[in-house]
């Protein structure tokens, strides 16, 4: 009489399947030394900050990038008002927080740059000027604006010259921070 139930043998091949595939996955994942969102961020920041060097230079307006620890937006200078204030009136261009565990180092000419984040309960005074200007003729800060995933050693970073040439690299190229 045939008992109802796995045997012994059936039981230790699903097992062994089973490890096998997460094995795999893990090797996969840390072969490459990729962060997806990292990547995703920087290439979105780096399609954001060309578009509008190209719409400086169509539009004839000045716009700029103001950085926090873990967000950014995008501003534009207002000449009547004689301030900068935020492009909030375009989805694309809206404030946006980083992915959590994931913070912005920013160089300017070769400078790190400490970056305060913006109180924004203060009624008195406007916020800050933005770090990166992108001017109606162009031409831009030159910058380095590095994203980290605070719990590995992974990064990704864009960079821009005072001719509003943007490049990125992605965060497979890893290196050790101190």
């Amino acid at each position: 009489m045939r008992s109802k139930g796995f045997t012994l043998v059936e039981i230790l091949v699903v097992i062994v399947i089973i490890l096998v595939v997460i094995s795999l996955t893990v090797l996969s994942v840390s072969a490459t030394g990729r962060d997806a969102a990292l990547d995703e961020e920087s290439r979105r920041i780096e399609g954001l900050v060309g578009l509008l060097h190209e719409r400086a230079l169509l539009e004839g307006r000045d716009f700029g990038l103001r950085i926090e620890p873990t967000a950014y937006e995008f501003v534009f200078y207002d000449v009547r008002r004689d301030r900068w204030l935020m492009l909030d009136q375009e989805r694309e261009f809206r404030h946006r927080e980083l992915p959590k565990g994931v913070t912005f180092q920013l160089q300017l000419d070769s400078q790190t740059v400490v970056i305060k984040p913006i109180d924004r309960n203060l009624t008195s005074g406007d916020p800050p000027n933005p770090q990166i200007a992108i001017a109606a003729s162009g031409e831009g800060t030159p910058f380095r604006l590095t994203l980290l995933r605070d719990a590995t050693q992974a990064k990704a970073s864009v960079d821009g010259d005072a001719l509003g040439k943007i490049s990125r690299e992605s965060s497979n190229k890893v290196d050790k921070r101190s």
